[in-house]
């Protein structure tokens, strides 16, 4: 071994030493940064050289020390147990935001709710009976019938507008996709780029993974690593990122609450954007949570939430009108003509919407049974007792007011449990990924030690060196 290598070997260790404290403080920098997976420079030694050079000998030792390479220190399986947890947290926390919306529109109990509104008319229905020749308390009746059909084409208003809310929220969504999808093609060919050059691209890939994240989040997408470092996305089984080629969504299908509610029914749907007739088929993330609320009713009482709680409106609203016209145009105004509907429906609208009060002139209101005088009143109670009669319009309202509950205390509980599930999946994650500013400072220390120590050794070969050239040989001085 030649007498000037351990210049070589102390060099060596400043240098790796100096790339080693390098990565430690890049670590650090980081430390708060979103995203950021933490770095560690491996440290080889450098063998001896197998064949000395012709004029040198070898003491069997090595050529000092080299950072053979800077590790990303992220789990891929930690990354997919994220990524899958994300997509079904999603999924369903935008079901459980739908049902919590849907319920809070509804508004029940309340002094202001529908059920409230029943109670008034029913006990409007009971003062007429107590007064049937008063057309005040026929005036009051009047009033709150059209409270209660007013209320009832609110909340049909308020689905429609949901519904709306909704979809426009689908389709801002889908355009997040197709931006993200675009950035992971980006990163994809940059990243190849600079490790084809010989560099590290971790920083990158901390980007690419955020996206990819992002993308599981919004439409459940899973991924693929390949051998040369790029990453493939893949939503409901087809490639939605293949190496630095991105795909595009888009929404399609049903763009009114009218549609989905009419016969035949339409749905709204994600596509292709340049296979506009083929479906994504996403089995997870928000995107596929809210085209669940979209979707049409299903007969069985299944399908969209929002199309469903429609139906059941307009079912009550039905219901009502049935059975209050049933027994109004069996009774007998005061004047002795026939009652006829006391509430009617506006050909052409949704049940709900389209409900309103026939009965336009209080006197209008027939409450006497055929022959027992103009001033009977027995009709009135009968319409009043359907408050409590098995099967009424109250109990129709408290049975769709109970399931909407029901499910939506259901939906929240999944959605919290879907949520605790990603929350420690990323906390795994982030356990094995993130910065940790103390062993980073202890790993800075060592490094300096390190690095001080062969520039020591660096020295005491520069004063050896000094004094076998400039010392060596000089005799009488």
């Amino acid at each position: 071994m030649s007498t000037f290598s351990g210049l070589g070997t102390a060099l060596s260790s400043l240098v790796a030493q100096r790339q080693a404290l390098e990565v430690a403080g890049q670590n650090i920098a980081n430390a708060n940064t979103v995203g950021y997976t933490r770095q560690r420079a491996t440290l080889s030694s450098v063998p001896a050289a197998q064949v000395p050079s012709m004029f040198s000998t070898t003491t069997g030792t090595g050529q000092g020390t080299r950072v053979s390479s800077v590790d990303r220190l992220g789990d891929i399986f930690l990354d997919a147990k994220v990524r899958t947890s994300t997509s079904s947290s999603a999924y369903l926390a935008a079901r459980a935001d739908a049902y919590t919306a849907l319920e809070q529109g509804v508004g029940e109990p309340a002094s202001t709710g529908l059920a409230s509104q029943l109670s008034t008319m029913w006990a409007a229905w009971h003062d007429v009976a107590n007064s049937p020749d008063k057309a005040s308390s026929r005036a009051v009746l009047l009033e709150d019938a059209k409270a209660v059909a007013d209320r009832l084409g609110t909340l049909y208003t308020a689905t429609q507008t949901q519904w709306t809310q909704t979809r426009s929220t689908a389709v801002a969504l889908v355009d997040q996709v197709n931006s993200a999808a675009a950035g992971v093609a980006d990163l994809n060919a940059r990243i190849l780029e600079i490790t084809n050059a010989g560099g590290t691209a971790h920083e990158l890939t901390d980007q690419r993974d955020l996206l990819a994240t992002q993308l599981s989040s919004l439409v459940g997408a899973s991924t693929e690593l390949r051998a040369d470092g790029r990453l493939d996305v893949f939503v409901g089984g087809n490639s939605l990122v293949s190496g630095n080629r991105a795909s595009a969504l888009a929404v399609t299908g049903a763009t009114s609450f009218d549609q989905v509610t009419g016969t035949p029914a339409a749905a709204v749907s994600v596509v292709w954007a340049d296979r506009p007739t083929q479906a994504v088929g996403l089995d997870g993330g928000r995107v596929a949570g809210l085209l669940s609320v979209l979707a049409p009713a299903e007969a069985d009482g299944t399908g969209g939430l929002l199309a469903q709680a429609a139906a059941g409106y307009d079912a009550f609203a039905q219901t009502l009108a049935t059975q209050v016209n049933a027994l109004h145009g069996s009774a007998l105004t005061t004047s002795g003509t026939a009652g006829g509907d006391f509430f009617a429906f506006t050909a052409g609208r949704p049940a709900a919407l389209g409900l309103h009060v026939a009965v336009t002139d209080p006197q209008g209101v027939a409450v006497a049974a055929p022959g027992a005088g103009a001033l009977d009143s027995s009709v009135a109670d009968a319409i009043a007792s359907l408050a409590k009669a098995n099967g009424g319009p109250d109990t129709a309202w408290n049975h769709l007011v109970v399931d909407l509950g029901v499910r939506t205390a259901s939906a929240q509980a999944r959605a919290d449990v879907a949520e605790s599930a990603r929350a420690s999946a990323a906390g795994q994650q982030l356990a094995q990924a993130s910065v940790d500013t103390d062993e980073e400072t202890v790993n800075m220390l060592a490094f300096q030690r390190a690095y001080e120590g062969a520039a020591r050794v660096l020295s005491a070969i520069d004063e050896m060196l000094d004094t076998l050239i400039n010392r060596t040989g000089l005799v009488g001085r």
